[in-house]
């Protein structure tokens, strides 16, 4: 019997576009910024994580006036903390519904001043989720002929803006110390699997959407973790983290999530083909399996926004002591780094923290 564990308490009726391909397209846009410290006992030292992107690092939760406390920046924020025994800043310059152009003109360069202040050492961004959003969105609706010009323009722009991004870190946060990138997991997974309205020119028949997105979605990550090996970022595999089980379901001898992760040196093509070849093996991150019995719920009620554990914070400043003392750290997860999408997206970070300050 599997065990599964839900947070249904953000409301579907204001959410905006996420950075994930699924939900309703926005065009509007909200900034959401925080800047929260996580305070310890006896530290004497502080230091920042500043994490750049849209509603997924905002840790948006259907409200325009509060956020996920521990969304995935804080999360991995709190990790650096326990390792270093230092107060660690958080600051979150995040724009909910926003496209890649828009976080990387508005966010990464035009508050680039966040990233060169001297204490930061940590800098971690996301973005193209609305991208590919408000082109799927447009897609769905298309009837007649197939027109698949707008999910080819979403991966050239997303990838343009991800490579800038990457630039313009390298530029200005001249004391971080690690750099990394987070890519885009599925959540309309199951939702997707259905077919079009419009046909394809050289068939002559319906699309499967699920198919169809699929192998863009690939393409994106590749790209986002392949330009990471080259400008000296790191990346984090939000998708491998958040689609597959922890578990070997097919008996290849690998877990699925490994099975799935992005591979240093595989080729665009390889890597796309052989997550197409293990499609069956994917899961919609509202049923997350850590072992064959055991099952939680990554996504809020409105399947776009991950799920997160504890409390809500007001979009400005502030400070907490953490949630998890050093002994509840083992082998560098808390004891909640699986249940909740924030809490395995921010451990997935932290495991490229550096190892001093």
């Amino acid at each position: 019997m599997s065990l599964r564990f839900n947070l249904r308490g953000a409301s579907a009726a204001c959410a905006l576009a996420a950075t994930v391909v699924s939900g309703s397209a926005a065009a509007s846009t909200i900034n959401q910024n925080t800047s929260w410290t996580i305070t310890r006992t006896g530290a004497t030292s502080t230091y920042r994580v500043v994490a750049y992107g849209d509603s997924i690092f905002a840790g948006y939760n259907g409200s325009l006036f509060s956020v996920a406390r521990r969304a995935a920046p804080y999360a991995s924020g709190e990790y650096l903390g326990n390792q270093w025994n230092a107060n660690i800043e958080v600051v979150r310059r995040t724009k909910s519904g926003a496209k890649a152009d828009d976080i990387y003109n508005n966010k990464i360069v035009a508050e680039r001043s966040y990233m060169q202040d001297a204490k930061t050492r940590v800098v971690v961004f996301e973005m193209c989720g609305n991208d590919y959003l408000q082109a799927r969105t447009a897609f769905k609706d298309q009837t007649g002929t197939c027109n698949y010009a707008p999910l080819d323009t979403a991966l050239a722009n997303c990838t343009t803006y991800m490579e800038r991004g990457m630039q313009t870190i390298n530029q200005y946060a001249t004391s971080a110390k690690a750099k990394v990138i987070m890519n885009i997991y599925y959540p309309g997974y199951n939702a997707d699997n259905v077919q079009t309205a419009c046909t394809d020119s050289s068939t002559g028949t319906k699309v499967n959407r699920r198919d169809k997105f699929l192998p863009y979605l690939a393409k994106s990550n590749w790209r986002a973790c392949n330009l990471a090996a080259t400008y000296g970022f790191k990346c984090a595999d939000a998708f491998a983290e958040s689609m597959a089980s922890d578990y070997d379901s097919n008996g290849d001898g690998q877990n699925d999530v490994d099975a799935i992760r992005f591979r240093a040196g595989e080729s665009e093509a390889a890597y796309v083909a052989r997550i197409v070849s293990l499609k069956a093996t994917l899961r919609d991150s509202n049923t997350k399996y850590v072992n064959a019995s055991t099952s939680f719920d990554y996504l809020q009620s409105d399947d776009t926004h991950q799920t997160y554990y504890k409390s809500t914070i007001g979009t400005g400043s502030g400070s907490a002591a953490p949630d998890f003392t050093a002994a509840q750290i083992v082998g560098g997860k808390n004891p909640e780094w699986n249940k909740w999408g924030h809490e395995r997206t921010g451990w997935s970070i932290s495991t490229y923290n550096p190892a001093a300050p």
